[in-house]
């Protein structure tokens, strides 16, 4: 059982991450804090990746600056994955040993016409289930930049980096905009959910001790 003093220090710990990640096709500079109030200044070179991740901040009530830049000339494919990759990896650092958390989440989100549900597992178990998209929503540029299938890739960045459970289901929507925005903010109130402190929960929320 968890001692007065042992709850104060995991109330007050701090859950933020800063990774820099270099290679020949993107540069990132990351940072993070899980406890923000949604504050962010993201830089990405894609602008609506910029409106996807502002949002998934806002959101989350995560803190969150990223200055990023990358061979977009060529395609947004690499930046877009790669600062998935490294927000998924901040996330891990940033919640440590998971002690206190609620561990689950559960968000259903509209915007306008589209719906989406997120359901957000902090397992230590990578998995992404993701399902619903309307036909050739994966071909569709939004913004004129930024393809839909590139939803799907960051999930699957972030769920595999961060050691997340997460599926991710539209279940209405026309517009991609509305779409690939409404996945995000569901995504970012379901890990609101997991990743808060419990108050109630003493240590590791798992019959195996371990995260």
């Amino acid at each position: 059982m968890s001692t007065p003093e042992a709850a104060a220090a995991q109330a007050t710990a701090s859950r933020v991450a800063h990774l820099q990640r270099e290679t020949s096709e993107s540069s990132i500079d990351l940072s993070l804090n899980l406890d923000g109030t949604g504050v962010s200044d993201i830089q990405t070179s894609v602008p609506f990746y910029d409106h996807l991740l502002t949002a998934f901040a806002k959101h989350s009530l995560t803190d969150l600056t990223v200055r990023a830049s990358g061979d977009v000339e060529i395609d947004v494919h690499h930046t877009v994955e790669d600062i998935g990759i490294v927000l998924g990896q901040a996330i891990k650092q940033a919640l440590g040993d998971k002690s206190g958390i609620s561990r689950y989440g559960d968000a259903l989100v509209p915007l306008d016409e589209a719906l989406v549900q997120a359901v957000v597992d902090i397992s230590g178990r990578p998995y992404l289930v993701h399902t619903g998209e309307p036909a050739g929503f994966e071909f569709h540029l939004i913004g004129g930049h930024f393809t839909g299938s590139m939803v799907r890739h960051v999930f699957e960045a972030i769920a595999f980096n961060a050691a997340l459970t997460v599926h991710v289901r539209v279940l209405g929507g026309r517009d991609p905009h509305h779409i690939a925005e409404a996945e995000f903010k569901a995504f970012a109130r379901a890990f609101r959910q997991a990743k808060a402190l419990d108050p109630l929960v003493s240590g590791i929320p798992s019959t195996k001790g371990a995260l």
